[in-house]
């Protein structure tokens, strides 16, 4: 029978039973006290009262089952709740009934869902204190506009609280947070107030800024040789500069949200000194907006991390006298120069060729080693489902808890107990840790539902030639799709030596390259050369999986660590690797004042450029 000829079925039945009153109606009464309900007249005690006094009003009706909770609304993982819905279930009640809705549930969504469960089970709901019955249309239609009245009013707190915070603002008064450097705050008259020795500070980065025209990282180095320390006692970044720089309390204002009170506090910068460094700033952000105009300039940022401290490799430049040099940095080098580390410098060029020369030999010569790794990946799929399932259930716990927090915050605003900047930096502490739950609940989920697919070896041959045409006529953007498709991560295993991971395609892969998305290749431009590999036979490790990012390539979140195909990448640091090892393959010529033999190494000049056969 379909599931809406059922619903209509069991609906029939209740209006009936209810209709013609049945010698005995068992009803099961539903208590919760929130933990936001202290000072409040719903206790269990009034609300068992009243529901007790509602039954021996009605023919026939007698109290079957009590179930109380002492619990959030904001979620339905209640034990008593559970309780009722099972009795609903077995039969052991015609009616379930409350004291408010929203004894019921705060969240609409939930409100409804608990209706359908109830009507499914053939049970009627009832509210003690709501005219409307849920055995009728009308009923469950001002049932839901009550329970979105609930949840409105839940969220009508969080308003209060942002209201609270920006007529704090309209006074001037500081609205809480982390304080700005050169500042501190008099916590009862909720002013701020000159801090001298970091005013000096302050002064000083504004002076090096505006009259020696140094840059931020320099502005940072300043600071740093001189052994001075951020508020939290860190050491000075260029990122921490520009902020400074950009920050109109050192004017003597307030900003919150678009509200902007002059004149709040005692300034540290003068109109003049400020503004022209707002002009700077402006004129360096559009260079740098220039610089940044094509994405796709370095096409593994994101894809290696320093060996020595483990962030992230970015792209930099450096101007010789007859050339701009084009590297990838660690992160902490370029924030802080070589005060947190000293990690050499990879020639950009050489890295980026011999990883896209490494990945089409990956596909062409090594189509036994990506079967062997797609099996091993299926059987750790099936091997880490169990984890997978207990790591959800887990999250799902936790979700819940943080819902109930925040409830017990929002409570103790309302009653006076919480003043709203606490209760703002608490809210904003949940929301982040809730946002990061129902990330990972996604990334499991996916997980879970998508099993690594073998491709078939027509579709390997096809990427090949995909992967060939791309590096061959492809412009920036087409190749940092496909490093984005297909490659997961690039090791730097040693002093000239990196292991790409690779990811397998999925089984959906094209098998004519006439019919797929390469990106833009309308332009071919190759950059620089650089190192290709030498591949040959290696071992292969599938890495746990990750939802594969879209790019020229659609690939299945199999990654296969190639141990053995590393970029033979002699020379890839330092900033004059003016000359490369490089081992040609088929579909590239050398073009230049040098022939290439192609088959064997030869040395070439970072002039020589590949050209297309």
């Amino acid at each position: 029978m379909p599931r809406s000829t059922a619903r209509r079925t069991t609906a029939k039945r209740t209006k009936q039973a209810v209709a013609a009153q049945p010698e005995i109606v068992r009803v099961g009464i539903y208590l919760r006290r929130s933990t936001d309900d202290e000072n409040q007249p719903y206790t269990i005690e009034a609300q068992e009262e009243r529901l007790r006094s509602y039954v021996d009003s009605q023919p026939n009706w007698i109290v079957a089952l009590r179930f109380a909770d002492d619990a959030s609304g904001a979620t339905t993982e209640r034990k008593d709740l559970q309780r009722a819905l099972a009795a609903a279930r077995n039969g052991l009640i015609d009616v379930l009934l409350v004291y408010r809705v929203d004894r019921l549930s705060r969240s609409l969504r939930d409100t409804v869902d608990l209706l359908e469960e109830l009507e499914q089970a053939g049970v009627v709901f009832r509210s003690a204190t709501e005219p409307f019955d849920t055995a009728t249309p009308i009923g469950r239609m001002l049932l839901q506009i009550l329970a979105m009245f609930a949840q409105f009013e839940r969220d009508m707190i969080i308003d209060r609280v942002i209201a609270g915070m920006e007529r704090k603002a309209a006074k001037g008064l500081w609205k809480g947070g982390r304080r700005p450097f050169g500042y501190q705050v008099d916590k009862i008259a909720k002013k701020l107030i000159i801090d001298v020795a970091e005013a000096t500070i302050v002064r000083l980065i504004f002076d090096l800024y505006v009259r020696d025209r140094l840059g931020t990282r320099a502005i940072a180095s300043v600071l740093n040789n001189r052994g001075l320390r951020t508020t939290v006692g860190g050491p000075w970044s260029g990122h921490k500069i520009l902020r400074m720089l950009d920050n109109r309390a050192y004017l003597g204002e307030l900003t919150f949200r678009e509200i902007t009170v002059e004149g709040t506090h005692e300034p540290i910068i003068d109109e003049e000194t400020f503004d022209a460094a707002q002009k700077i700033l402006t004129e360096r952000s559009e260079e740098t907006s220039r610089r940044a105009s094509n994405p796709s300039d370095y096409y593994l940022t994101g894809r290696m991390r320093c060996p020595q401290c483990g962030t992230a490799l970015i792209g930099t430049r450096a101007t010789g006298r007859n050339h701009t040099y084009r590297y990838y940095t660690c992160h902490t080098r370029n924030r802080y120069n070589r005060h947190e580390c000293d990690a050499p410098r990879l020639d950009a060029d050489a890295v980026d060729y011999a990883v896209l020369t490494a990945l089409a030999g990956f596909y062409r010569d090594h189509q036994q080693l990506i079967a062997d790794a797609v099996l091993k990946a299926q059987r750790s799929h099936r091997d880490a489902r169990s984890e997978h399932t207990a790591e959800l259930s887990t999250i799902e716990t936790e979700l819940t808890l943080t819902d109930q927090a925040i409830d017990r915050y929002l409570g103790a605003f309302e009653r006076g107990t919480l003043d709203d900047e606490t209760l703002a930096t608490r809210l904003e502490a949940l929301r982040t840790k809730q946002k990061q739950l129902r990330q990972r609940q996604a990334e499991l989920t996916e997980e879970i539902d998508h099993e690594p697919v073998m491709p078939a070896r027509s579709s390997l041959r096809a990427v090949t030639r995909h992967i060939e045409t791309i590096i061959e006529t492809g412009d920036d953007l087409g190749r940092k799709a496909l490093i984005e498709a297909l490659v997961a991560e690039v090791k730097i295993t040693g002093p000239d030596r990196l292991t790409p991971i690779f990811k397998v395609l999925g089984p959906d892969a094209p098998r004519d390259v006439t019919n797929v998305d390469t990106g833009d290749i309308s332009q071919p431009k190759l950059t620089q050369p650089a190192t290709s590999p030498a591949p040959h036979r290696g071992a292969a490790a599938v890495l746990p999986a990750t939802t594969p990012p879209k790019g020229a390539v659609r690939a299945m979140p199999t990654l296969v660590e190639v141990r053995g195909l590393e970029p033979l990448a002699s020379s890839v640091r330092g900033r004059r690797s003016t000359r490369l090892s490089y081992t040609p393959w088929k579909h590239l010529k050398l073009t230049g004042p040098r022939s290439p033999c192609d088959d064997h190494p030869v040395r070439m000049d970072r002039h020589l450029r590949p050209a297309v056969s």
